[in-house]
């Protein structure tokens, strides 16, 4: 395509952006192409690609920019690494479409996948549009971590927040959110810490008031080994519980009734051979122990 239809495509699709696609890319050179690929390929095509190079010091950036040169939709912005929240912030405030999405740059989604969102969110004037989830990992192995099997609308916060297991499962990336409602109710990320993701979804899902779950869409969620959040540092666990702890402030402060574990500060996972046998969870002055995540076994009282 040359620059001159490349500039006119650009000029058309502009005015009738129905998705705006976030993804934050870090040294993700191994997966990038993949990614991508699957995000020209969409069947929708009214939208927009926004790449935010957060830093890396592999290829991706020379990835991006070869991806930029052959599809009009997708720009890309350059900046010092200041972590996820920040880099998909700044790719916010440059969205146009209707709706927004995000896709990490080691994952990757069906053919159909926000042609679908789109059209259910549409059919029901909803806030946010939700898939399923499949969790693949390196061996090859897979495992559904969310699957819906019927469409459902959602208004209420407790019906919304049990439908996509929040807390449990606040992923920001297999959900399309209306672009005016996030910026009316200021949802952005937080920035320069870990797992941002938690107070994002948690606020998106509370303020942005119709969802709809849509099955036969699945957002395919890649297991890197080398993600910032796989290895669990002081600081990490320092995040996570803050997060935590935000969550549980946010759900009394607005009234929400939730399962009893959501209210946890704090949870401890052991696992044989990578199964999850037991989960214990803190509460002020309570420890409470659960066999395979739902069999509540034991419980004390913490001094």
């Amino acid at each position: 395509m040359d620059t001159l239809q490349n500039h006119k495509l650009k000029v058309k699709l502009m005015n009738v952006i129905k998705v705006s696609l976030v993804v934050s890319v870090y040294n993700a050179e191994k997966y990038l192409l993949r990614c991508l690929d699957s995000l020209i390929n969409q069947t929708l095509r009214e939208i927009e690609i926004i790449c935010v190079n957060d830093g890396s010091t592999d290829k991706s950036l020379d990835i991006l920019e070869e991806f930029a040169l052959k599809d009009p939709r997708i720009t890309v912005k350059n900046q010092h690494n200041m972590g996820p929240g920040a880099a998909r912030n700044v790719a916010l405030g440059e969205a146009k479409g209707e709706y927004v999405g995000f896709v990490d740059a080691d994952d990757w989604v069906d053919a159909d996948f926000f042609e679908k969102l789109y059209q259910a969110a549409e059919k029901y004037n909803a806030d946010i549009a939700c898939s399923s989830i499949e969790r693949i990992y390196p061996s090859g192995k897979k495992k559904m971590l969310l699957n819906f099997s019927k469409e459902a609308v959602f208004t209420s916060p407790e019906k919304k927040y049990e439908a996509v297991i929040i807390p449990r499962c606040c992923y920001i990336w297999n959900k399309i959110y209306r672009r005016s409602a996030l910026e009316k109710h200021q949802v952005l990320f937080q920035e320069k810490v870990y797992f941002e993701d938690i107070p994002f979804t948690m606020q998106a899902v509370y303020f942005l008031k119709t969802m709809v779950v849509v099955p036969e869409v699945v957002y395919h969620y890649w297991v890197n080994n080398e993600s910032i959040t796989r290895t669990m540092t002081p600081r990490k666990q320092q995040d996570y519980a803050n997060a935590r702890l935000n969550f549980i402030n946010f759900i009394e402060k607005h009234s929400i009734t939730l399962q009893e574990k959501c209210y946890a500060q704090q949870i401890t996972l052991h696992r044989f051979c990578g199964i999850p046998l037991m989960e214990i969870y803190e509460w002020k002055n309570v420890k409470k122990y659960y066999l395979f995540k739902k069999i509540n076994i034991w419980e004390t009282t913490i001094r």
